[in-house]
């Protein structure tokens, strides 16, 4: 054999052997990456079990067991809705809130006048859900004990009133001072007759606890994006940016002519 033919077997040969080699690592990245995946699934499970550990040590819903009751004058499917307004009025306003939720304070502030002219005058009803996202995504309980305490007022039938004061004097989202009873019994105080021992004992033993509960339950279960959620007849009208307090005053007026 040639020196030559030689020299093309050993490079063929050569070249045979860096492509298995090169084979070879890139198996080992791939096992490589394999297993780093692994762990950071398992320490990003870790991280969520410690952040649920963590919520569930704020809130461990032993004070919100017990049987579902309702408010008194609660209506809707498993009567998880708060009216305010004629039940003959011929259009109808679909609110889910969050009493931490910022969003929701901002549409209040911006449409709550409307809203009570238009109540105050027949022609629309409102329909108030209570949702407690808050909790869930910032952790603690103010949330469900404001709605709880707001459920204590509709008892009393001051709902309106005190709903109003809720979202007036919303604290901070991060700050979880709605979780102190006593907080929510002194706003009771600015709104007349609701400060009273059956609303006190109301707001302290969570009556309304679990109805609050099966009220956020609805509110994951009905695919809204978020609070507030917002329905006229139906028809989201949070979602529309041309929405203004005077169109909606416009849009329930004509559907009143």
């Amino acid at each position: 054999m040639s020196e030559k033919n030689r020299q093309g077997k050993r490079t063929a040969r050569e070249k045979l052997a860096a492509e298995r080699e090169k084979h070879r690592s890139r198996d080992r990245r791939r096992r490589a990456l394999i297993v780093g995946a692994s762990v950071v699934c398992v320490l990003g499970l870790a991280a969520v079990i410690g952040v649920v550990a963590a919520n569930a040590g704020k809130d461990d819903g032993s004070d919100s067991a017990g049987p579902v009751v309702a408010p008194s004058g609660a209506q809707g499917k498993d009567g998880l809705a708060i009216p305010v307004g004629e039940d003959g009025a011929k259009s109808t306003l679909t609110v889910w809130e969050d009493f931490r939720c910022p969003a929701c304070k901002g549409f209040e502030l911006a449409y709550r006048d409307t809203i009570h002219e238009l109540t105050e005058s027949g022609q629309l009803k409102v329909e108030y859900h209570l949702a407690t996202i808050i909790d869930g995504n910032m952790g603690g309980t103010g949330s469900r004990k404001a709605a709880n305490a707001a459920a204590c007022a509709q008892d009393a039938g001051k709902f309106p009133r005190y709903h109003d004061v809720l979202f007036t004097d919303q604290p901070p989202e991060s700050d979880d001072a709605f979780a102190d009873e006593d907080r929510l019994i002194d706003l009771a105080g600015k709104v007349d007759g609701l400060d009273t021992t059956p609303f006190q004992e109301c707001v302290k033993n969570g009556r309304h606890n679990s109805w609050v509960e099966k009220s956020n339950k609805a509110f994951q279960n009905g695919g809204f994006s978020g609070t507030p959620t917002v329905l006229l007849d139906g028809t989201n009208i949070y979602q529309d940016q041309s929405m203004t307090p005077a169109k909606l005053k416009q849009m329930v007026e004509d559907a009143n002519k």
